[in-house]
């Protein structure tokens, strides 16, 4: 989150809010417990909308055998449920095609936290709920507030009861909520009753889960989560309408943490207050320029405390910003934040004055804030001045002003005699501004107080004395010293805003580049490899990948050097960052003996897998400034994965529906063209039993032989997509390879005046001659099939611009403009044209399998001159022998 300035729109809270048009709208009825009456007000509320027109259905509804909830569901509409067989029993579940298909405009949606039985189309009813929502109806639905996934914990620690089945959070943060409330006294009055369990399963309830101080432990967490969600939607409403104001509905705490020794306090001091008001709160570490200079205790000092606000239940954030005040105070408003923490320590009234009060600003610059102020022990050791590299030591900065102040005395002397005195002062504003900049505003402060005595000393009267005789040329030495001081801030202040930019703009090109490079990778495995080799040489450590790995749990994915070592301890941490969907190792709250830090790659609800990092020194793995951008690679990194793991799923996808088109294909192809010869074969043979004609023969060889051309053809497709055809290269005659083909084809080509014209004197090409004569075969029966009774068939063969080009050619209606390249797929036949009689569709897509198999094109088309289709086999410039080898003429 970044400071914003004025009271703008959030481009992206208005792009959230687009995203949902279109959708439905989803309300949730939320109760403390089971028995509160949630269905019951869901289906009430679903009947007035009913009569108010709306179209209603019932997607799914327990009602558990209560009577008076049952009453509610007659004159509803209910969607039969899909009958599910599961370990020998029928189950029923919500119906999700029969549903979208009644397209209603509300449907009723019970118990949003049930597992589907294995086989639905999602495991979770949830993930039903989203596909409505996506399809544009709206859902209304009801959970209890010990499956909400963050509270799952929370409801398990009291009431020692754990739900397996939990919702989460984002899907109530998108959601209007409804709470259904009851007091403890009431519900258990009601379970007496027999109104919510059977009388023996509510006498042992009412001595567990059922009992008071359960009830009204869980009522409260109701309440408190409908109130924060409430504020969520509240604050993304405001900030896509870029409102001003603190919109305190309910309070939101922010901490601001720093270096110093008693930070932690901070820290905790939030938390009780967090925890006392009841609301959301912030750990917040402000980067200014002056965290370049902090030592490695100091940014250790800081992770450790921003971990210790993540273990006590904080969201940590780092903001960059020129100063600590702006930083804070562009948070603050841009998280509504109402209360804020903050530590001051003790300065003396010297350092206040001129450095002025951090508090002290806050209090006049954050109107609408409640500031809470806790004393800080400044007792830390000075930190260095800087590292080796990043910024220049402040003694060599020093040095350098005087030797510029020097410089700038040697040419005003050298030039004195043309230049008027006041332009020499001008002259001395030049080693203040270049100290300023290169060196910060302390320096430049120290080059216009040299500035100023040198002026003084070697220009103005009496020379070689700083006193001055002349009233105005004193004055001329304080201006100049003011503006020597006005000139250092400013540049000092350019300074920092320029290195601000430059290490905003390092980051994001950071991040763009990674983000580059793994969208131009297709495979999971190699993206795996580069985040690795990119994380471990932006931040100098090992780094592991690890991926689930069949039913076995994590197995190391990709890793950036083979000799990493993960132990028990490391495993149990990656783990436990997987299946939680947070960090673990060390560093973090769970499991810190580790030698890894492992960090969640998630998407959404989906964890992917985690990214593990180790310093080979034993230290921390990542310094706390270095953390955001650390998150923001990982959040990039669990994008590519996710975008690869749908890849990959639409392909499944995809194939499967490929599967089932050409199964029914082929089960329409033997149900047709395969029993036409079938039967011809089966009459011919009855007509045996009164005696064998040559006619009769000539039948059952015909028909027989066409259906033996039908199988082979199905196996010849199958070794084409099971990748087993074996080529036998030959150097091959065409003239001879096209007359055995008309020849083996005479029977298809009956009726039909067949002319070749496949000149002799054609090179020899090479391809296999068996493959080949498939082909010409199976163009040969297209022909003869398609092409009108009565018409010639030609095959003719041309060579030039280097390549061969074989043609067969009929006389029909031809192809469809535009669809020429359908023909050949597999089991397809072109509707509307002369390719819908007969046929199993399997022949023209042999022929393309087994001509680019040789390294041949074929093309399709439709005649010029007259009806009529054009199938051509181009034989390249590579497959043509130019020279005729031992055995040919």
């Amino acid at each position: 989150m970044t400071a914003s300035g004025g009271n703008r729109p959030d481009p992206d809270a208005l792009l959230r809010a687009a995203a949902q048009e279109g959708r439905g709208r989803l309300k949730i009825f939320l109760g403390a417990a089971p028995g509160v009456g949630k269905t019951f007000e869901m289906l009430s509320e679903g009947t007035t909308r009913r009569r108010d027109g709306v179209d209603v259905v019932i997607g799914v509804v327990e009602t558990h055998g209560r009577v008076e909830t049952q009453a509610l569901t007659r004159g509803h509409e209910i969607v039969p449920r899909r009958a599910v067989a599961y370990e020998g029993h029928t189950l029923g579940e919500m119906d999700m095609d029969a549903v979208l298909a009644r397209a209603p405009r509300l449907v009723l949606v019970d118990e949003l936290a049930h597992s589907n039985a294995p086989g639905s189309r999602h495991p979770k009813r949830y993930q039903d709920v989203e596909e409505l929502l996506a399809a544009g109806i709206d859902v209304y639905s009801t959970v209890n507030i010990q499956h909400v996934e963050s509270l799952n914990d929370i409801v398990a620690g009291f009431t020692r009861v754990r739900v397996r089945e939990t919702v989460p959070d984002r899907i109530l943060e998108m959601a209007e909520i409804e709470v259904v409330d009851i007091p403890p006294d009431e519900l258990i009055e009601r379970l007496k009753a027999g109104k919510v369990y059977l009388p023996h399963e509510a006498t042992r309830a009412l001595g567990h889960f059922f009992s008071r101080s359960n009830l009204s432990a869980l009522r409260e967490l109701a309440l408190r989560r409908a109130a924060q969600a409430v504020d969520a939607q509240m604050l993304e409403h405001v900030r896509a309408l870029g409102v001003g104001g603190t919109w305190a509905g309910s309070e939101r705490i922010v901490v601001a943490i720093n270096e110093l020794p008693g930070a932690d306090g901070l820290v905790r001091a939030a938390k009780r207050v967090a925890d006392g008001l009841h609301g959301p709160w912030t750990a917040l570490f402000v980067e200014t320029p002056r965290t370049a200079q902090f030592g490695d205790a100091q940014h250790q000092r800081v992770a450790a405390v921003m971990t210790l606000a993540t273990q006590l239940g904080a969201a940590v954030a780092t903001v960059p910003a020129p100063s600590v005040v702006e930083g804070i105070r562009g948070f603050l408003t841009d998280a509504r934040a109402t209360q804020l923490v903050v530590g001051k320590s003790r300065r003396s009234r010297w350092f206040e004055f001129l450095h002025g009060s951090v508090v002290d600003r806050l209090i006049r610059e954050t109107p609408g804030v409640t500031i809470h102020v806790l004393p800080l022990e400044d007792n830390a050791p000075p930190s260095p001045a800087g590292r080796s590299g990043s910024v220049r030591e402040p003694g060599a900065g020093y040095a350098v002003a005087l030797v510029l102040v020097a410089l700038v005395t040697a040419l005003a002397s050298a030039l004195f005699h043309i230049l008027e005195l006041g332009n020499v002062a001008l002259l001395y504003l030049l080693p203040v501004m270049a100290a300023a900049s290169l060196f910060g505003l302390r320096t430049g402060l120290f080059a216009g107080i040299a500035s100023s005595l040198a002026y003084n000393f070697f220009f103005l009267p009496p020379v070689g004395t700083l006193s001055v005789s002349n009233p105005e040329n004193l004055v001329s030495v304080f201006v100049l010293l003011g503006v020597a001081i006005a000139t250092s801030q400013l540049t000092a202040r350019v300074r920092t805003q320029a290195d601000m930019a430059a290490a905003s703009a390092r980051t994001n090109a950071t991040l763009a580049g990674f983000l580059r490079r793994l969208s131009a990778v297709n495979d999971p495995v190699i993206a795996s490899r580069m985040i690795c080799d990119d994380v471990a040489g932006l931040f100098d450590v090992e780094t592991v990948v690890l991926a689930p790995s069949g039913g076995t749990g994590l197995a190391v994915q990709a890793a950036s050097t083979t000799d990493y070592r993960l132990d028990t301890m490391d495993m149990a941490a990656a783990n436990w960052a997987f299946d939680n969907g947070t960090a673990a190792g060390k560093g973090s709250g769970t499991l810190a003996a580790s030698e890894w830090l492992f960090q969640p790659l998630a998407a959404g609800d989906r964890m992917l897998a985690v990214i593990g990092v180790a310093r080979e020194s034993g230290g921390d793995p990542v310094r706390a400034d270095r953390l955001p951008l650390l998150s923001g690679l990982i959040d990039q990194a669990a994008l590519v994965l996710e975008r690869l793991r749908l890849e990959g799923e639409m392909r499944d996808v995809e194939a499967v529906r490929t599967r089932d088109r050409l199964r029914t294909a082929l089960l329409s192809s033997v149900s047709h063209d395969l029993r036409t010869p079938l039967t011809a074969v089966m009459a011919a043979a009855d007509q045996l039993d009164h005696g064998a004609t040559p006619e009769l023969v000539a039948t059952i060889r015909s028909e027989s032989a066409r259906l033996n051309r039908f199988v082979a053809n199905l196996l010849d497709m199958a070794r084409v997509e099971a990748g087993a055809l074996k080529l036998a290269i030959e150097a091959t005659d065409l003239s001879d390879a096209v007359a055995g083909a008309a020849h083996d084809a005479r029977r298809a080509l009956q009726g039909h005046d067949v002319r070749l014209d496949v000149p002799p004197s054609l090179p020899l090409v090479r391809v296999d001659p068996q493959l080949l004569h498939h082909c010409l075969l199976n163009l040969l029966d297209n022909a003869g099939r398609y092409g009108n009774p009565g018409t010639d068939i030609v095959v003719a063969a041309t060579h030039r611009y280097g390549e061969i080009r074989l043609v067969v050619r009929d006389h029909g209606p031809g192809l469809p403009p535009g669809r020429e390249a359908e023909v050949f797929e597999t089991f397809h036949r072109l509707e509307g044209s002369d390719r819908v009689v007969g046929g199993t569709g399997l022949g023209l897509a042999i022929v393309k399998a087994f001509a680019e198999a040789m390294g041949m094109t074929v093309e399709a088309g439709s005649r010029d001159d007259e009806p009529g289709a054009v199938f051509t086999l181009v034989f390249p410039a590579g497959l043509i022998v130019r020279h005729a080898p031992e055995g040919h003429i």
